[in-house]
């Protein structure tokens, strides 16, 4: 369908037009969404009447990232794409080589994603106790969305 949509938005101008306007509106909208609004979802906090929701295991979350990447197809696309250029004629059978680059890849991402993880929860723990903060991420974030829909209005 996305191969179809766009052979009809690169055969005609007035197609193209119509989408770029209507995305160039879209990104406008949500940004006066953001800009006028009193705080977003992560920044809100829950009512008496509501439930204290109880936080997941670490196990858990743990379990659904892993397989969410390993079920994802862009992971093995781009490490169909990314690693051939690393492999080198004559340094060895090309299987060992990719195998090679791609435990390293695992190795180091192992050793790094983890401290962005926590890191981005404390972020997030320190964000949803900070109404002013969230209340600027959202101004910005509008204003942002709308300098975009303007921009691509205009180009």
């Amino acid at each position: 369908m996305a191969i179809g949509l766009s052979a009809i938005l690169a055969a005609s101008d007035v197609a193209f037009a119509l989408v770029k306007w209507a995305g160039a509106a879209y990104l406008v909208w949500l940004g006066l969404h953001a800009l006028f609004s009193r705080g977003s979802p992560l920044t809100q906090r829950a009512d008496a009447t509501d439930t204290p929701r109880q936080k997941p295991h670490a196990w858990v979350i743990y379990r659904q990232g892993v397989l969410v990447s390993a079920l994802n197809p862009k992971v093995a696309i781009f490490f169909l794409a990314f690693l051939p250029q690393f492999v080198v004629p004559g340094a060895g059978p090309v299987g060992a080589q990719m195998f090679l680059h791609g435990s390293l890849i695992i190795v180091v991402a192992a050793l790094i994603e983890p401290l962005l993880v926590f890191t981005g929860s404390r972020l997030t723990e320190s964000l949803q106790n900070n109404r002013r903060v969230g209340l600027w991420l959202d101004r910005g974030l509008g204003a942002l969305l709308i300098t975009l829909g303007v921009h691509l209005a205009f180009s």
